[in-house]
């Protein structure tokens, strides 16, 4: 009977271990791995995290942006580093370079001089996850330093200007593959030396559509600038093709809508998330 006895309360305080280390694993996925939706991001205008990020995600991104102009051709490239330290924050840095060409015996008097465009420095914070509605809401701001052309490094100042941007994201995803987003925020901009600023706003909208199984999307991205009074439109038809676990590419053509000075351009995407 004793070791019948002793038996039986070996196993409850095995079970029970057991039952307590369960309730700790659960406690410690509810803590450090909150609730998150899976929502398409626009490549082109892209967050600086994914919405609900968890801390530790990492991602790596390559761009090259190709356009033209009445008197010249433009060459953009960026490289930029995303990361979550905590969960729910985005933090991004994101270099932007710029070169340009002249067309159609162009003077190089009418084309901007080749230079870093700007370093930018965002965070972005998603205050709001419903699993239930499949909506994620996120705040965040971007400051840009702003630079002169390369050709005038060493004769004045390097940083000509500062680009201040709080920006707002709201997300929901409809069924299983239909994703909508809205990316909103204004320029708010200041020329180093001169008084005032000037204030120009973004309102980025896209819907997307994410083949099942497969990690691809194809989807539609409505870029809105309002600048002096004007709304300049572009539309970016674009698609995500997931190449394996860890890479990802993205394709985007820009169709202008009466502008009168910009033509079709073209945007890749690397994305590498380790």
């Amino acid at each position: 009977m004793l070791i019948c006895s002793m038996k039986t309360t070996k196993r409850i305080i095995f079970t029970g271990i057991l039952s307590i280390l369960g309730c700790i694993s659960s406690f410690a996925q509810t803590q450090f791995k909150p609730v998150k939706v899976s929502h398409a991001e626009p490549i082109f205008q892209d967050l600086v995290r994914d919405l609900g990020a968890r801390k530790g995600e990492k991602e790596f991104n390559l761009g090259a942006d190709f356009s033209s102009g009445t008197h010249y051709r433009e060459n953009g490239y960026l490289a930029e580093y995303e990361f979550a330290p905590i969960n729910r924050l985005g933090l991004e840095v994101e270099t932007d370079f710029s070169f340009f060409t002249p067309k159609n015996n162009s003077t190089r008097e009418q084309i901007p001089g080749n230079r870093l465009d700007g370093i930018r420095l965002s965070a972005q914070y998603t205050f709001f996850v419903s699993e239930k509605s499949q909506t994620s809401m996120a705040l965040g701001y971007t400051q840009v330093l702003e630079f002169t052309d390369f050709k005038n490094y060493g004769r004045g100042k390097v940083i000509t200007g500062l680009m201040y941007s709080p920006f707002f994201v709201a997300a929901k995803k409809w069924g299983s593959n239909i994703h909508t987003l809205v990316y909103t925020y204004p320029m708010i901009q200041h020329e180093l030396g001169e008084k005032g600023t000037q204030v120009d706003w973004q309102i980025n909208t896209s819907v997307m559509y994410s083949l099942p199984n497969s990690g691809h999307f194809i989807g539609m991205e409505v870029n809105k600038e309002i600048t002096h009074g004007k709304m300049f439109v572009s539309l970016r038809p674009q698609i995500k093709i997931k190449l394996d676990s860890h890479f990802a590419v993205g394709i985007v053509t820009g169709i202008p809508v009466l502008h009168d000075k910009e033509n079709v351009s073209s945007f890749f995407r690397l994305v590498y998330e380790p």
